[in-house]
């Protein structure tokens, strides 16, 4: 079925040529934040243009009508994204709140926030609150601010621990890239022991210097809890933690399925196949060969999806909890889960042998492992097995153990030859094939035993291909009934980042086309051609950051990374909100029930894209914290030891270098790295000497020391013991200006006699 779009309003291209001054801040009043390359691209401006636009940009700058955003962006001044976080600032006289973007530039106003919707379910805001706004132009010019909702973590204070010294008790941030510590009042200051983890509010400061006043509003733990790590990951990053009462009372009501409304599947033989420390299992498959004539070689799929929907209703407490965590959060030593245990590892986990509610998917693929068609089930399942990743490997490896013995001939090897049928048309997709360097810590007894890379198996690769496969029928089948829908997105990579790559790859002397549109394919032949070679490592990690990030939109722009023009996040609603709001859709709009989609559901599917894309980002953000503190926990007694690595990071202070043993990631301080004066070369992401040219590039293998390992803020920081790379004898030696500069004395100094200050 021809593919639905949106009806656009129709906006002429722009005629070719250098534009003026209103039509440039006209576009880019309406595009946003922008680069350079992206306003030459969208005006067609090529040569003598291109140096006219960067001359314009210039003097818009200085005039004070553009501004910077990022490295490289600009956008006109005083202008907004569209949603964006902001922090409670201030209250005037009316007692009306003003919100400030975080990580703004000075040209971005304080925001009215406007009373809206959003407070009713979260309470009013107040002064030093952080909320996620939406931000609107008023007729007048001006914008307002609407409240989508509120963060866990308020803007002015701060996770920390307690520090006392002989005159004063500190709370010293653990967020290391925050130097501000709080002193506490003696009076109070005798409450609390040395290494308490605390939240404590910033306070007042009555001088100009020293540290601010603080006060401590909540002890959360103490530093060296074996669960340290993800307590501050939980309270940095503001994730939501806990249920409602009655969310809890909601989940404690939930009964086991009937057959009512549903498709008895009992006589199907699924198995959930996941990882062997998995608590909840909300996808079961099951495949075999198709008895249609009219498709010989091709099979039949069956992906099974736990029924979240049926216990998680529209409006109920339940569901208001699970919408606010966005997503579950995983952390080495805990999970902080979307749903309560009740449901989460109960009725909503396809256990063995234990009737479910299930919303399944049967997709029938031709011998070229092209789908020719699905339909979607409501149905009552028993899984027939529960088989870990290895177990099932091992067993179609030729190595089955008791479990998997006796399910290898009925159910493993259709299922594997269904992947390998299936494979053959993922392989014509060619979706991005980056690969992934995850590691998995083994936490026992409170102690973390070792850090492993995780395995990539084939059964991983089959259970990954049914998913997306299942997910990509969710999408199809919600537009062909034309139902609003969550979709999982990703972007083409910019103009912007395809340059940069092909100046990265120009250094090592690969090619690549500057005006080459950026296709998966292209990539993957790429990654495929260098395989092999020596900086394999490193071109994958830069084709890597050219990628757009995926979130979630209300709006398909299909997803680049995968190769698929449709696709909405179907197969894990016990742990992600987009699917259980794609589940609601496909009981609306095929009729499957009466606990579908609502149209409170529809008419804020945008307002729940965001939020939780924004919790999506948040959880990430907490899950790399906590990893990187119980690394530096683990490598805590290893002060002084060396370590095999690679430099995957170059910055203009220092070389980020990742251990090849752990995957930790530290920092070479650019100040340790001798007597040189070193500069930053962005095209050659390469720190380069003033002097002799030697360089320290991206990719490069190097020894290092382990200097300093601090397990509260998960740094870790190394000393180089490797020797640079000789000059590169293409490339033009830096210039020496950077030292000179700035020894040489601006006229009109101060008077003689008189000595200029240290800045503080």
């Amino acid at each position: 079925m021809a593919k639905l779009r949106p009806t656009k309003t129709f906006k002429p291209k722009p005629p070719a040529g250098l534009p003026d001054r209103e039509t440039l801040l006209a576009f880019l009043r309406d595009a946003g934040e922008t680069g350079k390359a992206d306003i030459a691209r969208h005006f067609g401006l090529k040569g003598a243009d291109r140096r006219a636009l960067r001359e314009m940009i210039r003097e818009l700058e200085a005039q004070g009508a553009l501004a910077k955003r990022g490295r490289k962006g600009f956008a006109e001044a005083g202008s907004l994204p569209p949603v964006g976080v902001a922090d409670v600032v201030e209250r005037d006289g009316d007692g009306e709140l003003y919100v400030k973007l975080t990580k703004s530039d000075d040209d971005v106003p304080n925001v009215r926030l406007a009373p809206g919707k959003g407070e009713a379910a979260a309470g009013a805001p107040g002064l030093g609150d952080r909320l996620l706004v939406r931000f609107e132009r008023l007729e007048t010019g001006e914008f307002e601010a609407k409240l989508i909702k509120k963060l866990g973590q308020s803007a002015h204070k701060i996770l920390g621990v307690i520090r006392k010294h002989r005159r004063e008790v500190r709370v010293e941030p653990v967020d290391r890239k925050s130097k501000e510590s709080l002193v506490l009042d003696p009076s109070v200051a005798h409450d609390f022991k040395e290494g308490d983890l605390v939240l404590a509010q910033v306070g007042t400061h009555g001088g100009r210097y020293g540290p601010k006043p603080g006060k401590v509003l909540e002890v959360v733990g103490t530093e060296n809890d074996p669960r340290a790590a993800s307590l501050i990951a939980i309270h940095s990053h503001g994730i939501p933690t806990g249920f409602s009462e009655a969310a809890e009372a909601e989940a404690k009501t939930a009964v086991e399925p009937t057959l009512a409304g549903r498709e008895d599947l009992r006589d199907l033989p699924f198995v959930t196949i996941d990882p062997v420390d998995a608590r909840d299992h909300d996808d079961a498959v099951y495949a075999h060969p198709d008895e249609d004539e009219t498709n010989k070689g091709g099979f039949v799929v069956w992906v099974a999806i736990a029924d979240v929907a049926a216990y998680v209703r529209p409006g109920s407490a339940l569901d208001r909890d699970a919408r606010e965590k966005g997503n579950s959060v995983y952390f080495p030593d805990r999970v902080e889960p979307m749903l309560p245990e009740t449901l989460s590892n109960g009725l909503c986990s396809l256990r063995e042998s234990e009737n479910r509610a299930t919303l399944a998917v049967r997709m029938v693929f031709d011998k070229s492992g092209r789908k020719k068609g699905h339909r979607f089930v409501r149905g009552l399942m028993r899984s027939a097995a529960k088989l870990s990743y290895e177990q099932a490997q091992a067993a179609i490896d030729g190595q089955p153990d008791d479990k998997a013995g006796p399910l290898l001939d009925p159910i493993l090897k259709p299922l594997w030859d269904a992947y390998r049928t299936m494979k053959i048309g993922r392989d014509a997709r060619s979706p991005l094939a980056i690969e992934s360097d995850e590691r998995r810590i083994i936490i026992k007894g409170g102690e973390i035993t070792s850090i492993t890379k995780r395995a990539s198996l084939e059964a991983h690769k089959l259970i990954e291909e049914m998913m997306v496969q299942a997910n990509v029928c969710a999408a199809e089948s919600l537009e062909a009934k034309r139902s609003p829908l969550i979709y999982r997105v990703h972007d083409t990579p910019s103009l912007e980042k395809v340059q940069n790559l092909a100046d990265f790859l120009q250094t090592l002397e690969i090619r690549w086309s500057k005006g080459e549109a950026p296709q998966t394919a292209r990539f993957n032949k790429l990654l495929e051609e260098t395989r092999e070679s020596p900086n394999a490592a490193i071109i994958n990690e830069v084709v890597l950051r050219t990628q757009m990030q995926a979130h979630y939109s209300a709006d398909n722009i299909g997803h680049f990374g995968l190769n698929l023009a449709k696709y909405a996040h179907f197969t894990s609603p016990i742990r992600r909100y987009a699917d259980l709001i794609v589940h609601r859709g496909l009981i609306r709009a095929l009729g499957l029930g009466t606990d579908g989609l609502t149209d409170q559901d529809i008419a804020q599917i945008k307002d729940t894209a965001e939020v939780i894309t924004h919790a999506e980002r948040r959880a990430m953000a907490a899950e790399r914290d906590a990893t990187d503190r119980y690394i530096a926990a683990f490598l805590a007694d290893r002060v002084g030891a060396t370590f095999e690595g690679r430099i995957t990071g170059v910055t203009r202070f220092g070389l980020f270098i990742k251990l090849a043993d752990t995957g930790a990631d530290g920092l070479v301080p650019v100040s340790s790295l001798g007597q040189e004066f070193f500069v930053h070369d962005d095209k050659m992401h390469a720190l380069v000497g003033e002097r002799t040219g030697k360089r320290w590039p991206l990719g490069l293998s190097v020894e290092v020391k382990l200097v300093e390992a601090t397990p509260v803020t998960g740094g870790l920081l190394f000393e180089m013991l490797s020797e640079p790379l000789p000059p590169d004898p293409k490339m033009p030696r830096p210039r020496l200006g950077a030292r000179r500069q700035a020894a040489v004395k601006p006229r009109g100094g101060l008077p003689k006699g008189v000595r200029r200050g240290k800045r503080r």
